[in-house]
């Protein structure tokens, strides 16, 4: 094989992978799962995960806030949210101190578990605005 072939090769082949990995990298955002027909995701931990879910966020009709009453934001928060029936409708663990869910046009009743400790929140969502809930934890 003629080697001043093979060297330009290389780095064409190299150039075009760096410009496809980095390109993958760049639209990677928060990954949106499902759970019977509801959308959500979560984190926000460092400022280009909280960046991408920015990005993300008029995607969704509910986002609930996850920290200490210090300010410290959580992740690892168990979340349940149930219809006015009182059916339970997703259960998750957020990743990160922002969870962001698309529900229908109702009211619901959010519980939010962190060490422990539930806290339990009403929510009316509407389908015009972002309805923005924060959940604190007093110190241990």
């Amino acid at each position: 094989m003629n080697k001043k072939f093979l060297l330009p090769g290389l780095v064409i082949a190299a150039i075009t992978f760096g410009s496809f990995a980095t390109g993958a990298r760049a639209g990677d955002g928060p990954i949106v799962h499902e759970a019977g027909g509801l959308s959500y995701v979560s984190g926000g931990v460092g400022d280009e995960s909280l960046q991408r879910l920015r990005e993300q966020v008029s995607e969704f009709n509910l986002k609930l806030v996850f920290a200490m009453a210090s300010g410290a934001f959580l992740s690892n928060v168990r979340v349940a949210i149930a219809d006015g029936n009182g059916k339970t409708l997703l259960e998750a663990i957020a990743d990160g101190p922002w969870f962001l869910a698309k529900l229908p046009v109702g009211k619901y009743r959010v519980v939010a578990t962190y060490a422990g400790k539930a806290i339990e929140r009403s929510v009316a969502v509407d389908a015009t605005a972002l309805n923005t809930v924060d959940f604190r934890w007093e110190h241990e």
